[in-house]
């Protein structure tokens, strides 16, 4: 499969789970489970599709750092054990290093909480040429705050500015901040791993019945569980008001890990296809320069 089919084949995989207006969006319509009818049985073959578009997404890449013109941030969010370490792990694994930026947001410090909500993660923007991936978000702030409201008193906000409508006056906030990033070179990609109730209670007793695996494990995990109703509602309410054409959202099924990295690497791909990425092109006084420094280095 030649880099041409590789593109069309990426826009066609990962579009059947972006949002670019979440007016009519439903959590319901997404099924956690869907492989758009890839059987189980054809993972090798998904496993070495997903392999060559790691291939293509360094050579991509290497592009985005050379034209120094464009910054991708990748958001994944996610109910525990949906996946995204291992997303961003198996996706970007071919990626130079020098030019992917991971940042993994947990409880906010103290001096976070001395700023506005978004102060910490605008402090973690990728450079132009490189992309940044946001494990976890400033939309935790309209997702553990809004499930657990109690903590924005830990905020230091004045009390007369949490009101009812702090959350709806949080998405236009953050769709203005994401709308400014845009017309400033960064182009925003927001990935919701939808994992499934059943699933993740799969995945919690793998995590307990494996010692291996029992690192992964918080007592947390199951206080949160407890709240998966407030959790999907707020999710769905997070994506109806925050998605848009310039910084989309991405459902992506999550019971199928396999499936899951498939998504994300074509939905990455798609995004840095329409860049329209191409190395620096030498002005005619720079080539002479560089026929003079080849022909010094034969000479010597």
């Amino acid at each position: 499969m030649n880099q041409k089919e590789i593109h069309g084949r990426a826009h066609d995989f990962c579009a059947p789970f972006r949002i670019d207006d979440g007016s009519r969006f439903r959590l319901r319509d997404i099924n956690p489970g869907d492989t758009l009818n890839l059987e189980a049985g054809n993972k090798p073959e998904a496993q070495q599709v997903l392999r060559e578009g790691v291939e293509l997404l360094a050579e991509m890449q290497a592009k985005l750092y050379a034209q120094d013109r464009w910054a991708v941030l990748l958001i994944f969010q996610a109910m525990d054990a949906a996946g995204k370490d291992g997303t961003i792990k198996h996706v970007m694994s071919g990626i130079n290093p020098q030019g992917c930026q991971v940042h993994s947001f947990k409880a906010p410090s103290a001096e976070d909480l001395d700023h506005d909500y978004l102060w910490r993660c605008n402090q973690r923007l990728p450079e132009r040429g490189r992309i940044g991936i946001f494990n976890r978000s400033y939309y935790e702030e309209t997702l553990v705050v809004r499930v657990h409201p109690e903590l924005l008193a830990h905020q230091s906000i004045p009390v007369e500015l949490i009101n009812k409508n702090i959350w709806q006056q949080r998405f236009e906030q953050i769709r203005h901040y994401e709308n400014y990033l845009f017309h400033n070179g960064v182009i925003v990609r927001k990935f919701f791993l939808h994992v499934s109730k059943k699933e993740q209670k799969r995945r919690f007793l793998q995590r307990l019945e494996k010692p291996e695996k029992n690192w992964k494990f918080s007592a947390s995990d199951i206080k949160e569980r407890a709240h998966w109703d407030a959790y999907m509602d707020a999710y769905e309410d997070m994506i109806q008001h925050t998605a848009t054409p310039h910084a989309p959202w991405y459902v992506v099924p999550a019971d199928n890990k396999w499936f899951t990295r498939l998504v994300v690497a074509a939905a990455v791909i798609d995004t840095l296809d329409s860049l329209n990425l191409h190395y620096p092109q030498i002005s005619e006084p720079a080539k002479v320069e560089l026929a003079t420094a080849r022909q010094q280095l034969l000479e010597e």
